[in-house]
């Protein structure tokens, strides 16, 4: 049983909704890009921002790479043609390459995977400049807290319409939205290195992260106690929470020392 309380599905649709207009509305912009992976992340959001603003109003980019599953790259695009939205797929190996013939570095496949994720954010700006668009992001609140995401990469974006929802949740508005079984169905991955899944990668399932971020982070509850309470190692909760403390930094504004007055 979880131990998240249920949330009012209904309610949230009109108000991420209503959210995302209302960003749009103050900023002056004639749309929103959005970066379409195939996930069920970026699929809620383009679902979302349709209702919202109407399908002639978002954009879709899909950016695969070698390392994308070929069934992630077939879905980017089916998202945007079932959508009936204007869409672009922009490969960025070409990009991603010439970048690693300048650099002359070692690979390594994080930094490599970081770089994908900047790359893929980069193009979606210069699309988003181009049209006057925001650039909508598709983070969640479970990868936001424990910084699963990279940082000015697909963590960059003018607003944030899926923040709040627990992964789990954004299973639960995915069906109400009816996205398709298919994509939400699949595992989660990001793509960024052959054979990655999130939740491998995590260390755990969506389901008990979650469970831990709610305790932790929402009620205030003990590392201890949380363990007993889900029946997992203390070692298991104590790893989520230095995720959410090493990755504090990712949401923040950078800092400035305060200068001295005479």
């Amino acid at each position: 049983m979880s131990e998240i309380p249920k949330i009012n599905l209904e309610k949230t649709k009109t108000d991420i909704i209503e959210f995302i207009k209302d960003k749009v509305d103050e900023s002056k912009t004639n749309g929103v890009v959005v970066g379409l992976s195939g996930g069920i992340d970026s699929t809620l959001v383009a679902y979302l921002a349709c209702e919202a603003l109407g399908k002639d109003k978002v954009f879709g980019i899909a950016m695969p790479s070698t390392t994308t599953p070929t069934e992630d790259k077939i879905h980017g695009i089916e998202i945007a043609k079932y959508l009936d939205i204007e869409h672009k797929e922009i490969g960025i190996d070409g990009i991603l390459n010439e970048f690693l013939d300048v650099a002359q570095l070692e690979e390594n496949n994080l930094a490599i995977g970081n770089l994908k994720a900047r790359i893929r954010m980069s193009i979606i700006y210069y699309y988003a400049n181009a049209k006057n668009y925001l650039v909508i992001g598709t983070g969640n609140k479970s990868e936001i807290l424990i910084g699963y995401f990279t940082k000015h990469g697909d963590g960059a974006c003018d607003m944030e319409p899926i923040g709040d929802l627990y992964k789990t949740e954004v299973y639960e508005l995915s069906k109400l939205m009816n996205v398709k079984q298919e994509i939400i169905e699949k595992p989660p991955r990001a793509g960024l290195w052959n054979n990655q899944t999130d939740e491998a990668e995590i260390g755990m399932s969506y389901y008990l992260l979650d469970q831990i971020l709610y305790l932790y982070t929402e009620k205030d509850i003990k590392n201890t106690e949380i363990a007993e309470k889900l029946d997992i190692s203390v070692d298991d909760v104590d790893m989520i929470i230095n995720k959410i403390i090493r990755s504090e930094h990712k949401s923040k504004v950078p800092e400035s020392p305060k200068k001295t007055i005479l």
